[in-house]
């Protein structure tokens, strides 16, 4: 049966609109209800009734379903997903909140007109899901990149294997228009591959999937199936051997930890190239949740933590818009080669980060607890510095480091046993408090530590604090930094640079270095930023 045209009106025309129909409230069955359904929004309109319209703006929607009515009721029912951004009391700003509108069409009463029913209220949930599609990004967005994305094979072979040439052109249509990719518009029925560590932050990780991401799932029609991790690196064993044509995406719901274990195993694979490229989705369940936090603040929506991140997270997961994500190489002195997403530390960060996990079972309150205890007995480390400025990259000798490693070749780094490039700038040998290399905007949910940094800026955001610093003006730079406003204190010992790449040779007998908030060997360590190397769904 040909599909109807959702241009054409059923229940009578209304100018500008796609459809235009007749409901009762879901509820009592009574209340006359007009919907209309343009390219932006859904109006609803109570008949009879001199109270204005109500607008529902398409991008705050989740999805739209429709199913038969409950017990004796009849027609069908049309139900729309929300969630719109809403002041709370006592909260500090506006955080998305979920708002379910439930519809009731009845077209007759016979059985014939029950099926009829329900066809057209599902004609109306797809039309509201083709219609709730991301807003279009900015238009100056060089189109040359999509065509890159376009023209590999994985994208292609996800359309549907009887319609391959129509779905390739409809697909390469619709990304044009965006400067993103939509995993949800790749027409397959795959999913995604939840991942959970029941264990990070408080343990409530299994939970929050429970109570609020199955559910968003759902309203959003996107198939996944969960993973719950028993060990440590289990992630990284899962997808370092999964048959990743199974999955649109693969979704992290824990703490940072279990997403460098999952970008780790990627890049482990025999097919890395392909297999980075997968689209990665980040859910805050653990104590810091920096990436999530991130992910939200590129939104540019007022920041907001827990439960309220959780869902902000979830709604742009359903979305499914995949933006870049920049991959940092870090050498370790052993000649290991790790890749982060997130961040590299020493010193004070790093001893906080690590110090506080006994605290775990507070939450995210133990990077407050571990922030005391520290600044009552600050440490300073002896070491060297050298980095690459972000100005200095075009005249950079190409070093083509690492040739046994085939895996996104560091050309701006020369072996740790070697001088840096002569173009890189010498920090004289002294004593830091912290070294702090960030590659995203947050350092945890509440501390905004790289304001100007975005996924894919191609950018690593050095932070150090020099010795002679006091420990009053320390914890004033981290209060500044819940709202990332650090940089403004006029702190003579905080050096803030935007570079390519990096040493940190620390000399002092003992210490700690963290990547991606995980404890990793102390000694030299090396880094250099891989502009756009893996795919992060995104704003």
């Amino acid at each position: 049966m040909e599909e109807p045209d959702a241009t054409r009106q059923r229940n009578g025309p209304a100018a500008g609109a796609r459809m235009h129909g007749l409901f009762t409230d879901a509820d009592t069955g009574r209340l006359a209800v007009a919907l209309t359904l343009s390219d932006s929004r859904l109006t609803v309109q109570r008949t009879g009734c001199a109270s204005p319209p109500e607008h529902l703006d398409l991008r705050d929607c989740l999805g739209s379903r429709a199913h038969r009515g409950e017990r004796e009721e009849r027609g069908a029912r049309l139900c729309v997903y929300l969630y719109a951004h809403r002041r709370r009391w006592m909260a500090s700003g506006p955080a998305r909140q979920r708002d379910e509108r439930r519809f009731r069409l009845a077209l007759g009463t016979d059985e014939g007109d029950e099926d009829a029913s329900l066809r057209e209220a599902e004609r109306w949930a797809r039309a509201i899901n083709t219609a709730r599609r991301p807003e279009r990004k900015h238009e100056t967005e060089r189109t040359s990149e999509l065509d890159d994305t376009l023209n590999r094979s994985d994208l292609i072979t996800h359309a549907s294997a009887g319609n391959l040439k129509r779905d390739a052109v409809d697909i390469q249509r619709r990304m044009r228009s965006r400067c993103g990719v939509l995993f949800s518009e790749i027409r397959r029925p795959r999913g995604v591959m939840v991942l959970v560590n029941p264990q990070s932050g408080r343990g409530q990780a299994v939970a929050l999937y429970n109570g609020h991401i199955q559910r968003m799932l759902t309203e959003a029609d996107i198939p996944h199936e969960l993973f719950i991790t028993e060990r440590q690196n289990h992630a990284r064993d899962l997808v370092r051997s999964a048959d990743l044509t199974q999955w649109d995406a693969l979704v992290i719901l824990s703490g940072d930890g279990l997403l460098f274990e999952v970008v780790n195993g990627l890049m482990d694979r025999q097919d890395w190239e392909r297999a980075i490229q997968t689209p990665l989705g980040i859910l805050p369940g653990g104590s810091g949740n920096a990436l999530a936090a991130s992910v939200h603040h590129y939104t540019r929506a007022p920041p907001v933590c827990g439960e309220d991140l959780l869902t902000s997270c979830g709604f742009l997961l359903c979305k499914g818009v995949v933006s870049k994500l920049d991959l940092i190489s870090i050498h370790l002195s052993s000649g290991a080669r790790l890749f982060s997403f997130l961040s590299l530390a020493w010193g004070f960060v790093a001893d906080v980060d690590i110090e506080s996990e006994q605290f775990r079972q507070i939450g995210a309150l133990r990077f407050i607890l571990g922030t005391l205890l520290r600044l009552a007995s600050l440490r300073v480390y002896q070491g060297k510095l050298a980095f690459l400025p972000a100005e200095n990259e075009c005249g950079s000798d190409p070093g083509s480091f690492s040739p046994a490693d085939s895996r996104l070749p560091d050309h701006l780094l020369a072996p740790l046993e070697q001088p840096v490039p002569q173009d890189w700038t010498l920090v004289e040998e002294r004593e830091f408090v912290l070294v702090l290399a960030m590659f995203q905007s947050h350092l945890s949910e509440d501390l905004l530590a790289a304001p100007a940094a975005r996924a894919d800026d191609g950018l690593i955001h050095l932070f150090y604090v020099t010795e002679g610093i006091s420990r009053t003006m320390l914890l004033r730079l981290f209060r500044a930094m819940q709202s990332g406003t650090h940089l403004d204190c006029g702190c003579a010992h905080l050096v803030y640079r935007r570079v390519r790449a990096l040493r940190l040779e620390p000399l002092s007998a003992a210490g700690i270095v963290t990547v991606d908030g995980e404890r990793v060997e102390y000694g030299p360590v090396q880094a250099q930023v891989h502009r756009g190397a893996a795919r992060l769904i995104s704003a």
